[in-house]
């Protein structure tokens, strides 16, 4: 490329910023996220164009570049800069948003960008698609599972599996179906670097691409970021790049895994074979590094904290601040005591990780709350509890009535039944090291807990164990408090900015020999589900 194409290049890359950011600020944040519209920024673009580059080599010759979700043409301005535009034999983009598209044709026509102004996986379904491209970079819309329809799961999982033959999960967001889809569109052998959310890696509903990624094409490189480098200043999402050739592995394939850094000089590196991959239910533990500090203890023989707890999510109220009310405010209301469950507050307002109760079973800390509990019909209430009727009916002008779980409820002031929980572990946190991201609290009160936390309820060997030996619950407390940062981290699943993650099947997961070691009697009494350990 000669000067003076370049320089022009570099006129229209600043003009396509300006553009971008111009079209974005017509959006709010949270329409932007709902269409999952995130721009790559530019210097990482041209950073993946350029590993892309070095896969490719001169193994190809012309390039026949596409974009399933061309934006204003992050990608292809990074492909025409490291690639030049004479090796670029065709190019195009497809992109829904009509401002996007309109951007990005102004902007590359004359450069060779074909740009189809249509949703991508209609597209693809419907055959329309330009000839197939060999090299596929892309940064699909992250729009998660919850907004989208389910006539259109429905028709992206049928869609997916007839082109592919892969069964996606419904938790999965909108990023996976267009991967799979614009890799069966894609020439047999082309290669695609694809940036995604990193959040596949570690969750059960990423099975499916994590599985199509270790077996049906032959995964180069998989680059994780630190997730306290977010790479979008506007979503908190870690990511992730993948770049494969769309080719079977051999049966010798290793796939080099990163971590940190940037994709020239990342800060961690490891070839991981695909036979691991294959049987490992968390990516994100590859590369080993001081700062990846994501490991796993349980190898998935020995026991876990699934054998001894039965681990379930604490209640979602439908809206905290209408059913959640400090206890005196409650009385002052003359609300009945019978309807009112204690509930702890946010793990915020925790100050130790052990809570002591008064007479009533409420926690002894400075703020005390309860729930709204109720089962009886509304003529009832509003027969025979006037107080709690009148603070129900005002639920209609707050617009409580229009959330989504009050509508499926029968009565819609009824929740979720929770027994109190003796241990509880928070669901969210941070923490880097040693340093839990979680805590475990024993809960001496009968308090329930909201979807902040996980809450633990003992079961088989030591379940009996603690009816024989109650006093022993603050040991339990205190082995629970031992698990390492970085197994939980490990088992967990990390965010934007640092903020982990753990579901109730994660939890499940640790390893619990230091329970077995301490008490041997309990193993006995275990009935592991679809495993048996000696």
């Amino acid at each position: 490329m000669n000067r003076m194409i370049a320089y022009e290049d570099d006129l229209i890359e600043s003009r396509r910023q300006a553009i971008q950011t111009e079209i974005d600020t017509r959006k709010s944040a949270v329409e932007r996220n709902r269409l999952g519209q995130f721009a790559t920024p530019n210097a990482l673009a041209v950073d993946i164009a350029r590993y892309v580059q070095s896969v490719i080599g001169q193994t190809v010759g012309r390039i026949r570049f596409a974009d399933p979700s061309i934006g204003s043409g992050s990608f292809f301005s990074a492909t025409l800069s490291v690639f030049g535009s004479k090796r670029i034999s065709s190019a195009v983009g497809v992109e829904l948003d009509p401002a996007f598209a309109d951007a990005a044709r102004s902007l590359w026509a004359n450069a060779g960008l074909q740009v189809v102004q249509d949703d991508f996986t209609q597209v693809v379904g419907n055959g329309s698609c330009p000839p197939a491209p060999n090299v596929i970079l892309a940064n699909p819309p992250y729009v998660r599972h919850h907004h989208m329809n389910r006539e259109d799961k429905e028709r992206l999982q049928s869609l997916t599996f007839k082109m592919t033959g892969v069964k996606v999960n419904g938790l999965a967001g909108l990023y996976v179906y267009f991967l799979l889809l614009a890799t069966a569109w894609m020439e047999d052998g082309g290669i695609a670097a694809w940036l995604v959310p990193s959040e596949f890696m570690d969750v059960n509903y990423g099975m499916a691409l994590k599985g199509f990624l270790a077996d049906r094409v032959t995964l180069i490189r998989a680059h994780r970021f630190d997730p306290d480098d977010v790479q979008f200043g506007d979503a908190l999402v870690s990511s992730v790049v993948l770049v494969f050739r769309k080719t079977p592995p051999t049966t010798d394939h290793v796939a080099l895994f990163t971590f940190g850094g940037t994709l020239a000089e990342p800060h961690a590196r490891d070839l991981i074979p695909s036979q691991r991959l294959r049987d490992s239910h968390k990516w994100t533990a590859y590369p080993s590094h001081a700062k990846n500090d994501r490991h796993t203890l349980s190898d998935g023989k020995g026991p876990t904290l699934g054998d001894f707890f039965r681990v379930q999510r604490g209640i979602v109220t439908g809206c905290n601040k209408f059913f959640v009310l400090d206890r005196a405010v409650a009385a002052s209301l003359g609300l009945p005591d019978r309807y009112l469950r204690p509930i702890l507050p946010s793990p915020r307002h925790l100050k130790d990780t052990s809570i002591n109760a008064d007479g009533d079973g409420y926690p002894l800390l400075d703020r005390q709350l309860c729930v709204i509990d109720c089962n009886l019909p509304e003529a009832m209430v509003e027969a025979k509890h006037p107080a709690l009727w009148a603070y129900l009916k005002t639920a209609e002008s707050l617009g409580i009535m229009d959330g989504y779980l009050i509508g499926k409820r029968s009565p819609w002031y009824k929740q979720e039944q929770r027994e109190p929980a003796q241990f509880l572990c928070t669901y969210m946190g941070r923490g880097s090291g040693d340093k839990q991201p979680f805590r475990f609290i024993w809960n001496r009160s009968k308090a329930i807990g909201t979807n902040l936390y996980l809450m633990l309820y003992p079961q088989n060997g030591l379940d009996a164990m603690l009816h024989r030996h109650p006093d022993r619950a603050e040991a339990v407390h205190a082995l629970l408090g031992r698990v390492t940062g970085h197994e939980l981290r490990g088992e967990g699943r990390v965010y934007g900015g640092g903020l982990n993650k753990i579901e109730p099947s994660e939890l499940a997961r640790i390893s619990a020999t230091s329970f077995v070691e301490l008490w041997p009697e309990i193993r006995s009494n275990v009935q592991p589900q679809g495993k048996l350990f000696n």
